[in-house]
């Protein structure tokens, strides 16, 4: 019988993927600071202990939060644009699938702003997470960018930065889903711009 049987019980979640699963959750839903880690232990269902041998401490779940956030953002990022066809399309599609995620139910605008809004600590897991995923989104710019042969690709990406902020707010703040296509066509404008 092999071991993908569909009698086979399924494989109970770990007590760290059960406090991630909460603390996503949560740190999302209401904040990262909001959320105390009693109430994420009683979500996850596990002992106290467990949170502080998988992660050391509240600081140390809020990063592998922020970093789980990014790595679904990336792939998501990164499989949406595989549908384009040629280096123009790709790099205003970037609007395009944040358009798609601005209007699925439950969006709560960024995670990276959200917990930066509520950050105090300079340096800190927030900020160093929140840092290392705004460069890779200006890198995806600048290479998306320089594949679309516009002369100076970073001057470029830091334009589009601000756009895909004002997109991802706008949306969050204004319950404008449409906020990312209004983005797009300003970024045409940009990339018509850059090409000349």
């Amino acid at each position: 019988m092999s071991a993908a049987s569909p009698s086979a019980p399924a494989k109970r979640a770990t007590a760290r993927e059960r406090l991630l699963a909460a603390a996503d959750e949560l740190f999302y839903a209401e904040g990262v600071h909001t959320v105390g880690i009693d109430r994420i232990i009683e979500r996850a269902g596990v002992a106290k202990a467990s949170l502080y041998s998988s992660f050391g401490s509240k600081e140390e779940l809020v990063r592998a939060y922020l970093e789980g956030r990014h790595e679904i953002r990336r792939k998501r990022l990164l499989a949406g644009l595989e549908r384009f066809d040629n280096p123009r399309d790709r790099l205003l599609g970037v609007f395009d699938v944040l358009g798609e995620l601005t209007a699925t139910p439950g969006f709560r605008g960024c995670a990276f702003y959200n917990a930066s809004a509520e950050s105090v600590a300079a340096g800190g897991a927030v900020e160093q997470v929140s840092n290392a995923n705004r460069a890779w989104t200006r890198g995806l710019f600048t290479q998306l960018a320089e594949d679309a042969g516009v002369a100076d690709a970073p001057a470029l990406a830091d334009q589009l930065m601000i756009l895909y902020d004002g997109a991802s707010v706008g949306a969050r703040m204004d319950k404008n889903a449409g906020a990312a296509s209004l983005a797009r066509l300003v970024a045409t404008r940009l990339v018509d711009a850059a090409e000349k």
